[in-house]
């Protein structure tokens, strides 16, 4: 890499760096004039030329997904990032490493089904093993996951943004 590119790329990642860290103070207190004014940074941080222009070139792929990017704007209850999805698909892939893969179809589907389950489980705080035992006695004295999603989400107020008038 150029020394120059360098520069420029460390001079724009400070500007999105700060960029990002105000999303997170709107996230906390989202007010309809903040909104406005972080709409007119992304534009203006993301139509920006530089001499680099591979950098040139990434910022106008970014600005083309403005709409789906700022859904924060609208939705401040909705994570930054993914990097939760994305941990989650990584417990899947060493799995697959060290056993090679399924057999059938069917095999894949029990896999992804009990690692959902046991990733779900763990993010509720719930003990997988305990969970899958009470269904499999009929016992059922544990919740289903889906209402103690749906608890979950109410005590954080998820989706309060997301009522239509």
């Amino acid at each position: 890499m150029v020394e120059h590119h360098q520069q420029v790329l460390d001079a724009f990642m400070k500007e999105f760096w700060d960029y990002y860290r105000d999303l997170l103070a709107y996230q906390q207190y989202p007010t309809p004039q903040r909104k406005v004014e972080l709409i007119a940074e992304f534009k203006q941080l993301f139509s920006q030329k530089t001499s680099y222009w591979l950098l040139n070139e990434r910022l106008a792929l970014t600005k083309a997904k403005q709409a789906a990017l700022l859904m924060v704007l609208d939705y401040p209850e909705i994570p930054l990032h993914n990097n939760a999805a994305e941990l989650a698909a990584r417990t899947r892939v060493r799995k697959r490493k060290i056993s090679y893969g399924t057999r059938t179809k069917e095999g894949s589907q029990a896999w992804d089904t009990f690692m959902t389950l046991s990733e779900t489980a763990k993010k509720l705080g719930v003990s997988f093993y305990h969970y899958i035992l009470d269904r499999i006695t009929g016992t059922n004295a544990l919740p289903s996951l889906a209402d103690l999603i749906s608890q979950r989400a109410q005590s954080i107020n998820l989706g309060a943004s997301w009522q239509f008038p």
